[in-house]
């Protein structure tokens, strides 16, 4: 399928042939009929993506100083590599959109199959052929409104929301400042709801609208004087700010031609230095709308398909976008007349011209067409990246499944490295991340079904890249197809789930590896070796100043993430791990108060092991994330070791003190580690991490979220490999 995406190195926008996505549990995979062109927020991308690396530095002098900081923590040369993957990722466009509801995922309610429907959200009602959008980001289509109309109900909504916020009632005298996309929805709406309506813009074309509309409309130059008239001489009860403009002359406009304790609402981007005198001697509320209605950025609304219960929020961007749809199919006023032009998708280009003023021609409403003829039942889900051509040398053939942050930035960098990989086939949720990735990092193919890459007979191996929720049903799966298998951490967020594992890997000759990759530092195995004289136990502890996440963020969601414990901190029990030689036999852990702040991510675990040794585990969120990530000390048999961040290793022994140093990069053992399990699949084993370290480590993570919540040491249990 065709998708529009904008290149952040180049500044190019283009149109792109990529797979056909699959339809998520609660969500729906919609054929787009007509998708509309955002002047502001669109435009905003493609204007920086156009800027030159200096430009987008000046613009985004934040990103600046966390590029600085990175480069004092980690060096320069991960730093740079971290920023080139950055740049290489194109952004899909797009977040308002009509179409057909052509599949539905598991558990998807209120949509069927054949369904009309206007879709919203950026990363779902993208500019594309089809996109897969969930259930709380879908409206109906009322009957006698078209895909052109439905397209506007995104933005739409953010009218609606705006107006909502101001409280305006019948009667109410409301100013529209900016008579843009917005500014015009918002007079249509206004008018709509029995307000009387005054627009104020720059362009004599668009104050001419406005009155189409049914609103006066006057130049800004003439705005107080008309304002005065028009409310006469109290003041307005509203002014909707819907510019776009980094200037404070809309906000003290607006601030002039108010009465005494009216609303203000900045529905556009526009500058907020706010005039103290005029807003304070009239008492004035000045509100910031947030896009389109509660549930906005809420990924339990917009992603798992929670809605707000009405009766304690009516008005949420799921029933504003109804609400919107309904004004129109009542003929309120009439979306369509603001379409000033149509382009068909292979075109796109040519819109994107047209927005930023390339073309210096006025445009107003900015939609895109797409082709309707095509068959359902011949959607592609696989699109060609490269000509086909196994290396007969080649110990693992590939086939990974995800390409997120970690995968594009670390991991695949890593494996164009590793000599006898020859990577084939790369599935994605997004068929334009898929697409992008695989071409940047040599796949045959890119996909969106992952049945394409287990049952591709060219494949040996799989890489398991997804989110935690998945891993285990994925390894099984992959085992049972016959194929060796990389999982990146963790293993499984459930003891059954593992044993599960281990069952079908007992049935199996394949081999399976964990994304442990520290322990294949050549700075960890510098230590290892320093400590493999020691006959006595050691004591050990890890600290890692981890930083804080979101208290929304799917990592601490019990069911994706498995929380910060199960999800991260198994990577540094396995480091002690592979210290000593074998998995903990107990474990137990004490932690900081969540204070409404942390999800268990502020926690001391104790490890004990087999041989007596001691292992202290310290993940803390509470730090700041400019100092270093990880220190780790070793103090055994005269001897002491200390790991720090992976870029300089110290040992001492009989007074000696040696020191290494990495001075441009860290090295985590990435590289290292898939040499070792390439290795491994071409000898037929043994697996370069064994197996009873892989379970006793996943038991352990398990093990110690328990002893946290109980405040008990949990001795840690075994589990048969069939």
């Amino acid at each position: 399928m065709k998708q529009v995406i904008q290149d952040v190195r180049s500044g190019k926008t283009s149109v792109t042939e990529v797979p056909v996505p699959v339809p998520a549990p609660g969500t729906a995979l919609v054929r787009t009929a007509v998708s509309l062109v955002s002047a502001g927020t669109e435009r905003a991308i493609v204007e920086f993506a156009a800027k030159n690396l200096l430009g987008k530095a000046r613009s985004r002098p934040d990103l600046v100083r966390q590029v600085l900081e990175k480069v004092r923590r980690e060096g320069l040369m991960t730093t740079f590599e971290a920023v080139q993957n950055r740049l290489d990722q194109s952004m899909p466009l797009g977040y308002s959109s009509a179409g057909t509801v052509v599949a539905v995922g598991d558990g998807l309610q209120g949509f069927r199959v054949g369904d009309r429907v206007a879709c919203a959200g950026g990363g779902y009602a993208v500019h594309a052929e089809f996109a897969v959008v969930p259930q709380n980001l879908l409206a109906h289509l009322p009957e006698g409104v078209d895909f052109e109309a439905g397209a506007f109900a995104t933005l739409g909504a953010i009218a609606l929301h705006g107006f909502r916020l101001a409280e305006a009632q019948l009667g109410d005298r409301v100013v529209v400042i900016g008579l843009g996309l917005l500014g015009l929805l918002s007079v249509g709406l206004a008018r709509a709801a029995g307000c009387s309506v005054l627009g104020i813009d720059l362009d004599p074309e668009r104050v001419g609208r406005a009155k189409n509309l049914g609103a006066e409309a006057v130049a800004n130059p003439e705005a107080e004087e008309a304002a005065a008239a028009f409310s006469q001489g109290l003041g307005c009860d509203v002014v909707l700010i819907c510019a776009d403009t980094q200037s404070n002359e809309t906000v003290e406009l607006a601030g002039a031609i108010a009465r005494d304790r009216a609303r203000v609402v900045a529905v556009g981007a526009v500058g907020m230095d706010i005039p103290r005198r005029t807003y304070y001697q009239k008492e004035l509320q000045f509100i910031v709308s947030r896009s389109y209605g509660p549930g906005r950025y809420d990924p339990l609304y917009e992603e798992a398909g929670i809605d707000y219960p009405p009766e304690y929020v009516r008005w949420t961007e799921g029933r504003n976008l109804d609400a919107f749809l309904e004004t129109l199919a009542e003929g309120a006023f009439d979306a369509t007349s603001l379409i000033s032009h149509r382009f068909d998708i292979g075109h796109a280009a040519d819109a994107y011209e047209l927005i930023t003023g390339e073309t210096k021609e006025s445009f107003l409403g900015v939609l895109l067409t797409y082709p309707q003829e095509k068959d359902v039942d011949s959607i592609v889900r696989q699109v060609e990246l490269a000509q086909p051509k196994i290396t007969p040398s080649a110990r693992v053939r590939l086939g990974a499944i995800g390409a997120g942050n970690f995968a594009t930035a670390v991991l695949f960098p890593a494996l164009r490295k590793v000599k006898g990989v020859e990577r084939i086939g790369l599935v994605t949720a997004s068929g334009l991340t898929g697409t992008q990735v695989g071409k940047r990092f040599g796949f045959h193919y890119a996909s969106t079904d992952v049945n394409e890459v287990l049952e591709d007979e060219k494949i040996n191996t799989v890489a398991i890249l997804t989110r935690h929720n998945l891993h285990a049903a994925q390894v099984i799966a992959a085992l049972k197809a016959g194929k060796h298998v990389f999982c990146e951490k963790p293993l499984a967020l459930r003891r059954d789930e593992l044993r599960e594992i281990m069952q079908v890997l007992g049935q199996s000759d394949r081999l399976l590896t964990v994304g442990f990759n520290r322990r294949f530092s050549p700075f960890a195995l510098r230590i290892k070796t320093f400590f493999d004289v020691v006959s006595r136990p050691l004591a050990m502890h890890y600290r890692i100043n981890a930083g804080n996440l979101p208290p929304d963020h799917w990592l601490h969601d019990a069911e994706q993430g498995g929380g910060r414990i199960i999800g991260e901190a198994c990577h540094f029990i396995d480091f002690l791990t592979f210290l000593i030689g074998s998995p903990p036999v107990q474990v137990s852990a004490t932690g900081m108060p969540d204070d409404r702040r942390y999800r268990e991510d502020n926690v001391i675990i104790t490890l004990e092991f087999p041989d007596g040794s001691l292992g202290t585990v310290s993940y803390l969120a509470a730090g700041d994330r400019a100092f270093p990530k990880e220190r780790v000390e070793v103090i055994g048999g005269g001897r002491v070791a200390v790991l720090d961040d992976f870029r300089r290793v110290e040992t001492v022994h009989n007074g000696r003190r040696k020191v290494n140093r990495a001075w441009l990069r860290q090295d985590k053992g990435h590289r290292q580690e898939w040499e070792a399990f390439a290795k491994a699949i071409a000898a037929g084993g043994p697996p370069p991490i064994p197996y009873e370290h892989l379970v006793g480590v996943s038991l352990s993570s398990i093990a110690a979220v328990e002893a946290l919540r109980s405040r008990t040491t949990v001795k840690i249990d075994t589990l048969p490999r069939s």
